[in-house]
């Protein structure tokens, strides 16, 4: 018997339809188009707006196209993994009301937390889950609502940050598309440079936290920049040579959609050219944990089975890793 691989047979995504435009962020912090897209190459955002809408809406939104898409049957997923640093709580999880919401009843679910690159950690252990053969169907989404943290009146991070996000369908083969491999990796020495302060055990919410405004994302821009070209780089070209892969066997690079020199950092030094790599953070923003099921949403039409891809990432932690898988379906089926 061959070894079971896990394959990804289906992807959504879902945005909000508010979009907050770099032309209304002028309005709101002494910024321009101008700057923001030389900068970042963000043009727009999405945002959720409502009273007591949390990540679990983008989250049951992106399910439930999945869903539709796959014809799935919900009751017959086993695991719903669901990749956010914006829970809709601390408790529940807000896998479990996901699972909930689409009628994922004979699941368990939970959450995991490693910022940007926690789409990759969720990939990766739901696809534990299958390769051992534990569970037939994993869903895996990588959604958040990034609005919920962000200080707009912070001209450095209010720019770069969206809600959004998708789900991905892991199933079982034994043919030779599937996630191949992954490397992950975190150092928690770069937590004062990308944080949010209060809200957690150490300092837990209070009208000096508020007042201190300790609730949104902290990010010293340059440090975060520095590191997240280096190891996102790094660690693309290592899952390259494990895996004995030149420029050319790649189809396509998906990255974390952070900051548009990132990306291009990352691509040059893969020897990748721009027309191989995924690329939406025009129209996002950074989603965080949702950019690349967002990516691989957004460009499902044009992949073919067999087109090997590499998902790379690096985020607060800080985190970071990449995985190398062969696309299981032609985008047209």
């Amino acid at each position: 018997m061959k070894k079971l691989k896990a394959k990804i047979t289906g992807v959504h995504g879902y945005v909000p339809d508010y979009v907050l435009t770099n032309a209304e962020l002028e309005t709101m912090v002494e910024t321009s188009d101008e700057w923001i897209t030389t900068r970042t190459g963000i043009k727009e955002r999405r945002i959720l707006k409502g009273e007591g809408k949390g990540t679990s809406i983008i989250g049951i939104e992106a399910a439930k196209g999945l869903i539709e898409k796959t014809g799935t049957d919900p009751a017959q997923i086993d695991l719903v993994i669901c990749a956010t640093c914006t829970p809709d709580m601390l408790f529940p999880s807000t896998a479990n009301l996901i699972a909930h919401g689409i009628g994922a009843v004979n699941s368990f679910s939970y959450d995991l937390q490693a910022a940007c690159s926690g789409f990759l950690y969720g990939l990766a252990t739901g696809t534990q889950f299958i390769e051992a053969g534990t569970y037939k169907k994993v869903m895996v989404l990588g959604v958040d609502k990034m609005s919920s943290i962000i200080d707009y009146t912070d001209r450095t991070t209010c720019i770069i940050f969206g809600d959004g996000g998708g789900a991905v369908l892991l199933e079982a083969t034994e043919g030779e598309e599937g996630i191949i491999d992954s490397i992950l990796k975190s150092d928690g020495a770069g937590a004062q440079f990308l944080h949010m302060k209060a809200g957690g055990s150490r300092y837990p919410a209070s009208h000096e936290t508020i007042d201190a405004r300790e609730h949104y994302v902290y990010q010293e821009g340059a440090t975060v920049f520095k590191f997240a070209v280096k190891n996102m780089a790094d660690v693309s070209v290592e899952i390259m040579e494990r895996n004995n892969l030149q420029a050319d066997d790649i189809a396509w690079l998906v990255p974390h959609q952070a900051n548009m020199r990132i990306i291009d950092a990352t691509a040059n030094r893969m020897g990748i050219g721009s027309e191989k790599v995924m690329n939406n953070i025009s129209k996002y923003g950074n989603t965080t944990a949702g950019t690349i099921p967002l990516c691989l949403w957004d460009y499902e039409s044009t992949l073919k089975k067999g087109d090997n891809l590499i998902l790379a990432a690096f985020g607060g932690g800080f985190t970071w890793g990449a995985t190398y898988l062969k696309w299981a379906y032609n985008g047209q089926d």
